[in-house]
């Protein structure tokens, strides 16, 4: 990480981070298993934190009995959710305020998240325009996460090495991508737990951290 009073760059898990809106998913999950009459467990739900839509979606039909394809299942899931997320957006504490310190600052930002862009579209436009310079979604990317792509991906359009990225993330999937990327990664664990790491330093929550927070702690790792 090079010194400095700021990261070089912030990249932005969604789900679970910026936004909490796994209880949307989980709620539009289980009506969606329900209804072809099989059976959606709290351990199912988890398993599907931080994974690709895609890859939810094959889950969903091998564990929850859900006989349709897979892209079908990531399409009813989508619109269960931007129907939510139209209503309300779930902001994480401290998320909106230390991103729009950070864009105070000029830091460059990126969001990288496996939810597809029309389920990020009325995310973004509840923030400041132009509150992230790079958006890299699901439907973007060949290999999602934990495959480092996503990240990476992110770090080649800001122009940045990954070396000197912060990622935010809250799953372990998620924090297994920005790590393999060579990402410097925080954790602030929502609905998951996730294990310690070399390149991973942890807080309780997001609120009240500060850019120069952001500095001290890449300086624990």
């Amino acid at each position: 990480m090079a010194e400095s009073s700021t990261p070089v760059a912030v990249l932005w898990d969604m789900d679970g981070t910026l936004v909490d809106t796994e209880p949307s998913w989980i709620e539009v999950e289980s009506a969606l298993v329900a209804e072809h009459g099989g059976t959606w467990t709290t351990e199912d739900a988890i398993a599907m934190i931080g994974n690709s839509l895609l890859d939810s979606g094959r889950y969903l039909r091998e564990h929850g009995g859900v006989d349709l394809p897979p892209e079908q299942i990531v399409e009813i899931l989508l619109d269960g959710v931007v129907e939510h997320i139209t209503q309300s957006v779930p902001w994480r504490p401290g998320a909106r305020e230390l991103l729009a310190a950070l864009r105070a600052q000029g830091t460059p930002c990126a969001l990288v998240t496996m939810s597809y862009e029309r389920f990020v579209a009325p995310i973004l436009a509840a923030l400041p325009h132009g509150s992230f310079d790079v958006v890299v979604t699901g439907d973007a990317v060949s290999h999602g996460k934990p495959h480092p792509e996503p990240y990476l991906h992110a770090a080649r359009l800001l122009g940045i090495d990954p070396d000197h990225c912060v990622a935010i993330e809250d799953s372990t999937t998620g924090t297994r991508s920005a790590e393999a990327a060579g990402c410097l990664v925080l954790v602030v664990e929502n609905h998951v737990k996730v294990e310690p790491g070399a390149r991973r330093v942890f807080r309780d929550s997001l609120e009240g951290l500060t850019p120069a927070d952001l500095t001290s702690l890449a300086a624990q790792r």
